[in-house]
């Protein structure tokens, strides 16, 4: 059983591999080159970028409290691939687990979406467009079925309404 194991193993290892070897380069897509699904409503022209090519728009500007790194925020957000559209997680106002929390700068959310919170003001919303290397990069993430919900080098466009901030 154990010798089986180590043979399927090694069977998934060089298929690997053998996929990895491919001539054909990596593509990375960016931001300005990326079709966006007009779903999404991305406007860049009307967005700021960051040194590190993080796309933000506020669409409401709230009047509470802004946020800074080490602040812990509660947030309702959606995230969705940037070409489809497609939204691969939200959480919204009928949510039962209610707003999402985690402390700004604390690395417990993607690049993107924690240097995206600073300066939002409680009760505003904000659109991120996270660039590959701010968001997943070349780490597909899958679902409990194992089944991908977000492609290596995706682009990620989140709405986020920032509810609580302290």
């Amino acid at each position: 059983m154990q010798i089986r194991f180590l043979s399927a193993g090694l069977l998934a290892l060089s298929l690997v591999t053998g996929c990895l070897s491919t001539s054909e380069p990596i593509v990375i897509p960016t931001i300005e080159t990326t079709g966006f699904d007009p779903s999404l409503g991305v406007n860049l022209a009307a967005s700021t970028k960051t040194s590190d090519g993080l796309y933000y728009r506020d669409i409401v500007v709230g009047t509470g409290h802004t946020v800074v790194p080490g602040d812990t925020v509660g947030v309702l957000y959606s995230g969705a691939l940037a070409t489809t559209g497609h939204v691969f997680d939200s959480r919204d106002s009928t949510s039962t687990a209610g707003p999402f929390t985690f402390k700004v700068g604390a690395n417990q959310v993607i690049q993107g979406f924690d240097e995206g919170m600073v300066g939002l003001k409680v009760g505003g919303k904000r659109q991120l467009i996270i660039p590959t290397q701010l968001g997943y990069g070349s780490q597909a993430q899958y679902d409990a079925n194992l089944n991908v919900i977000i492609p290596s080098y995706s682009i990620l466009v989140f709405t986020v309404t920032a509810v609580s901030a302290k």
